[in-house]
């Protein structure tokens, strides 16, 4: 708490900025170093903050919906979203282009062309009813960061090539199949992934060849990067929930990212008239829905109750569930969906993570084990499929390392002195960076963001906070110079 009894979180982090500066004037001993460091947070301020926080909101207006923010794989909004990304990654000196997943690339060879190359990317794909820093953060800090080091005649003074990528593919909304673009980056995108349709019957492979890209079975695995050709990645996001603002830091370096398990449930059963079928005689997939929607939530909020005693699970596995497991229902639809007609099925999808994953498997199996026997009793027949798979990740410590370090340099150049040690987080929510993990070390900077609200039109970000995220990226450039 402040003096004024207000939560230290909630201070605006250029107030905490002015607090601590003025305790700190011993810093600028000489006026010619005070106006040189001037000159230079100034020209800083201008790129990572007010050219990033401009265009960010720029961006959040390319949108496929008429009055909120949506940007799917390959839509028109997507593909107009590409070209201003473009624009922007060629004002920072890159050398761009498209590949044949949709994926913007922009490039700086530095000094050394045959060095192995750092990745810096993100998403520029967004959910239905969207905020604007979800992905575009980590798209447009890296090409402010660059564009710092082109403004100071630094570009060629990398000491390996740098590619910022904006994947075309993370959120998963058009085709319920999460990382199309990065996973193409990576090589585990299977080539059936072009046969996936949306909800219009539309495939990838059509979307594609819509918006003038040819793709094959062949060119798509040969989208794959060498392993040999890469140093790392790095990819900077907002949190998405509420830790960092509880603590009052602006950054936190990632340890890992949760496992992740999407399952959709069909429940099929007797379709009838509402008012003629008694209650006794009826075979009604809704209510069974409704049972098993609800035996999922008591299993992820009680794992132990439910696993510890079927013996699926070790004493690490159920303490590590306890602790970062979640579920949810995002999505059910009904057939024939009409309010005088029991339906004849229910659709619902489950979203699964958790940190472990042979806990996560163990929670998998039991609940569908228990979704079997639950729908035996009701006499209703149930089809569970696993639509996307996608194992735990563990950040790479010597990125982690230089990323703590980075944040930690970032915040002292904007308070002149910070005496915090940068906070280390898990992440719930799924991240490009999973599916670059099967081809090269990663590592992971989370901002923080206004109440941890996210996947939302309310997602916020300090404009102070998109700054520091801009110097957090432009350190650790630095410390490959």
């Amino acid at each position: 708490m402040t003096a004024a009894g207000v939560p230290h979180s909630y201070i605006p982090f250029s107030l905490f900025l002015l607090l601590l500066s003025s305790s700190s004037s011993h810093l600028y001993p000489g006026t010619a170093t005070a106006e040189k460091q001037s000159k230079t947070r100034s020209l800083h301020s201008e790129i990572l903050r007010d050219e990033a926080v401009a265009r960010l909101n720029d961006l959040g207006k390319v949108s496929d919906a008429d009055g909120y923010l949506e940007r799917t794989f390959m839509s028109p909004a997507s593909v107009r979203a590409g070209i201003l990304i473009r624009e922007w990654m060629e004002d920072a000196g890159l050398r761009t282009w498209v590949d044949s997943m949709g994926n913007l690339h922009g490039r700086v060879e530095g000094m050394n062309t045959s060095a192995q190359a750092l990745l810096i990317g993100s998403h520029m794909d967004t959910v239905v009813d969207a905020g604007i820093f979800d992905g575009s953060l980590g798209i447009i800090s890296a090409i402010s960061a660059l564009k710092v080091l082109k403004s100071n005649s630094k570009l060629g003074e990398l000491k390996r090539p740098v590619e910022v990528i904006a994947f075309s593919d993370e959120e998963g909304v058009r085709f319920q199949s999460t990382f199309l673009g990065s996973a193409a980056v990576a090589g585990v995108l299977p080539v059936t992934a072009l046969n996936i349709s949306d909800k219009s019957g539309v495939t990838v492979q059509d979307v594609l060849t819509g918006n003038s890209i040819e793709i094959t079975e062949e060119s798509l695995l040969e989208l794959k990067y060498d392993p040999a050709s890469i140093w790392g990645y790095v990819e900077l996001h907002i949190e998405q929930g509420p830790v960092l603002e509880w603590t009052g830091f602006p950054l936190a370096v990632v340890k890992g990212i949760a496992g992740q398990t999407r399952l959709k449930v069909t429940v099929r059963g007797s379709q009838g008239h509402a008012g003629t079928v008694p209650m006794s005689m009826r075979r009604d997939p809704m209510a069974a829905a409704a049972e098993l929607i609800v035996l999922l939530e008591s299993l992820c909020k009680r794992p132990r109750e439910f696993l510890l005693d079927g013996g699926n699970c070790d004493e690490y596995s159920l303490e590590s569930l306890s602790t970062s497991l979640v579920c949810t229902v995002g999505e059910i639809s009904t057939w024939p969906s009409a309010s005088n007609v029991i339906p004849g099925q229910v659709t619902f999808t489950v979203d699964l993570r958790a940190i472990d994953d042979v806990g996560r498997e163990a929670v998998v199996y039991e609940l569908s084990n228990k979704i079997y026997k639950i729908c035996d009793r009701r006499s209703v027949s149930c089809i569970i499929e696993r639509k996307h798979d996608a194992n735990a990740v563990i950040c790479d410590r010597e990125l982690s390392a230089r990323l703590q370090s980075a944040a930690y340099t970032a915040v002292h150049r904007m308070t002149g002195e910070i005496q915090e040690e940068v906070p280390v987080l898990m992440s719930g929510a799924g991240h490009d960076a999973m599916a670059i993990s099967h081809l090269t070390k990663v590592g992971m900077l989370f901002v923080r963001c206004r109440g941890g609200i996210s996947h939302s039109p309310e997602e916020h970000v300090l404009d102070d906070d998109v700054w520091v995220a801009g110097l957090a990226v432009l350190a650790f450039l630095e410390s490959h110079m």
